[in-house]
């Protein structure tokens, strides 16, 4: 039972302090649609879609106004391509990258993720078919996000495809240098990829999962920094500990959560499909007063970067999971805290004033539930150091067991220190400088598998 009080505060928290559904991601499996040729499958592929999600928007627009709870992104997921068009060479796999973009548009979504691959235990011929065609998927796409796990917990790390991965990251920023690279922040590298995460680019419709699915992604950084702004006024900060803050973010993230299962519900019940999760991840944007970063220098660093940074991460992130797994029963995704440089106001005024170096960003991401993400960096940086920072940060997800991702950006022709600005809920950023770039091809050259550590032998 939802008390009074609790509506009144869930209003206030919607007019005043960013609280929005980010994400409804409409989940389509299309295993089914694999046909002999290119073309059939790519209409198979169309006509599914369109048959499942030419309601999608309409009904979230009509539900967020029944409650009125902004519902910002309308997005679908599906089943990684390297599935559906195993099979086909690169050129058949641009082919299904626009037919998908085509239904993208049509249905009215903002992005449509799945153009993705999992190589953590090999790579099979159709996978490195799908990798070889993801520059030009990309560049010729609008709507089309792209994600390769290259590793997991169990099986260790795919270095011969983070080799690939780098060029990969590189290619993609020259073929869209005309937008500062743009194309590079619609790709993402992961290890311990989940298959639920309504959140792109590294949204899929994972294996095991329903035909169809509505998973919800809610967002609330400005929620959580108004919450801890009044807690500390109200008590003064001379009279609380860490504790009572953590159990602050923990209250309000239950809040949080409990409005964005209320939409994905309704959501979900209107187009007669099952519900999937609800990711409670707090995801930032550009605007003033919805930053994770803003979080940390509430809660006592004054300048993101500093000593203290990474273990708020952690205790927010903590405390955001716990209030979540309280409230629903249905968590998951990533849920936890971004830390997504350029679509965050605070994060990217740290790089520019040079507090936050790409070293911290790594450190943090170890306590953050996602990884290294929008980070703009020089795009004279050579693709072997690319895949090297992919590699430090696949073993960080390996080694602790959790999904960690990278999404870089080698902005061609601007050095560190230049300015990016891919505009929208992407965002801006001063570049970052990446220290001892070259020094690492040595290594990318043996490429071969990082075997998994010990703690995965769990049978």
């Amino acid at each position: 039972m939802i008390r009074p009080e609790e509506i009144l505060t869930t209003v206030d928290m919607i007019q005043k302090e960013n609280l929005d559904v980010r994400a409804v991601t409409m989940g389509i499996s299309l295993l089914d649609c694999h046909r002999s040729a290119v073309n059939r499958t790519c209409q198979a592929i169309k006509d599914k879609i369109k048959r499942h999600a030419e309601k999608l928007v309409a009904t979230c627009e009509a539900v967020s106004a029944e409650y009125s709870v902004p519902v910002v992104n309308k997005r679908i997921a599906v089943t990684p391509i390297a599935h559906v068009g195993a099979g086909f060479d690169a050129a058949g796999f641009v082919e299904i990258a626009k037919a998908l973009d085509e239904s993208a548009a049509e249905a009215g979504i903002d992005f449509l993720g799945g153009f993705s691959a999992d190589v953590s235990a090999g790579t099979t011929i159709g996978d490195r078919e799908l990798i070889a065609a993801i520059p030009e998927a990309l560049t010729s796409t609008k709507k089309v996000c792209a994600s390769v796990n290259v590793g997991t917990t169990r099986s260790g790390i795919n270095m011969d495809a983070v080799v690939l991965l780098g060029q990969t990251v590189k290619d993609l920023a020259e073929r869209s240098s005309d937008v500062g690279g743009f194309a590079a922040a619609k790709f993402v590298i992961f290890t311990n990829q989940p298959g639920d995460n309504p959140f792109m680019a590294g949204a899929i419709h994972g294996l095991g999962q329903h035909e169809i699915v509505i998973n919800v992604g809610v967002s609330g950084p400005g929620v959580i920094a108004r919450a801890l702004e009044r807690k500390i006024a109200q008590d003064g900060s001379e009279n609380l500990g860490l504790h009572d803050l953590a159990e602050e973010i923990k209250r309000t993230a239950f809040r949080v959560t409990r409005c964005g299962e209320l939409i994905g519900r309704q959501v979900a019940k209107a187009l007669d499909v099952p519900f999937g999760v609800v990711d409670l991840s707090l995801a930032p944007t550009p605007n003033v007063g919805d930053s994770v970063g803003e979080i940390i220098q509430i809660l006592g660093v004054d300048a993101i970067g500093a000593p203290g940074s990474t273990a708020i991460v952690a205790m927010l992130n903590d405390a955001v999971k716990k209030g979540g797994a309280f409230a629903s029963q249905s968590v998951g995704g990533l849920s936890g805290a971004f830390i997504p440089v350029c679509e965050d106001q605070a994060l990217a005024n740290a790089v520019r004033d040079d507090s936050l170096v790409l070293e911290k960003l790594e450190a943090m991401t170890s306590v953050c539930s996602v990884g290294l993400d929008m980070i703009a960096i020089p795009g004279s940086v050579d693709a072997a150091t690319i895949s090297a920072i992919i590699a430090d940060e696949m073993a960080i997800g390996m080694i602790n067991n959790k999904t960690t991702a990278v999404r870089v950006i080698p902005v061609p022709g601007k050095e560190a220190g230049e300015f990016v600005s891919f505009g929208g809920l992407f965002g801006e950023s001063a570049i970052a400088p990446v220290r001892n770039a070259g020094k690492s091809s040595r290594f990318i050259q043996f490429a071969g598998k990082i075997p998994a550590p010990i703690h995965s032998l769990r049978n």
